[in-house]
């Protein structure tokens, strides 16, 4: 292990399943999960992060707190989730300090659900998904703004305007 501006350098396996059922109709990747995330042991886990916001919000439906409201949320509006991400060396929860990633193998919830379309959240996602499962998919993705506290630059109310398409999806 190694330091990177003060934050300890590992190898990571990804410890989060994917959520999703055959109803699923669209997919959003994240990178990696964050530090936070690991240690909730669900997507999304740092409370500052808007993600749950987001959608909830979109949804019009109570925001979900525990992990297992938070698993019944996204299967009730049919959304998978998921990150591009496998294994990788990264410094705390720095996307971009992502090196030597494996990607996660997305037949698992392809071959299982009928997933109308990918969203990523964020850049990082976004890249990561062109680079290594876009033409093993044949999916082509819509990058959203992040809804990390790190993307403090897009307020709430950006967001809900960017990330309300993906939800029409949901519907078909």
């Amino acid at each position: 292990m190694s330091q990177s501006k003060g934050k300890e350098v590992s190898r990571v396996e990804h410890p989060i399943p994917p959520v999703f059922d055959n109803n699923s109709r669209i997919l959003i990747l994240g990178s990696f999960p964050s530090v936070k995330s690991r240690e909730t042991g669900f997507f999304y886990g740092h409370p500052q992060n808007r993600f749950w916001k987001v959608l909830s919000y979109l949804a019009n439906e109570e925001l979900p707190e525990s992990v297992e409201e938070k698993k019944a949320f996204l299967l009730r509006n049919r959304i998978a989730v998921w990150d591009v991400i496998a294994s990788c060396t990264i410094a705390g929860s720095s996307d971009s300090s992502i090196r030597d990633a494996v990607p996660n193998d997305l037949s698992v919830i392809l071959d299982h659900a009928r997933i109308s379309r990918v969203f990523c959240n964020g850049n990082t996602s976004y890249t990561l998904y062109v680079k290594y499962l876009q033409n093993k998919t044949g999916y082509t993705a819509q990058k959203l703004p992040s809804t990390s506290p790190a993307n403090a630059a897009w307020k709430m109310e950006q967001l809900c305007e960017a990330w309300k398409e993906c939800l029409v999806y949901c519907r078909e």
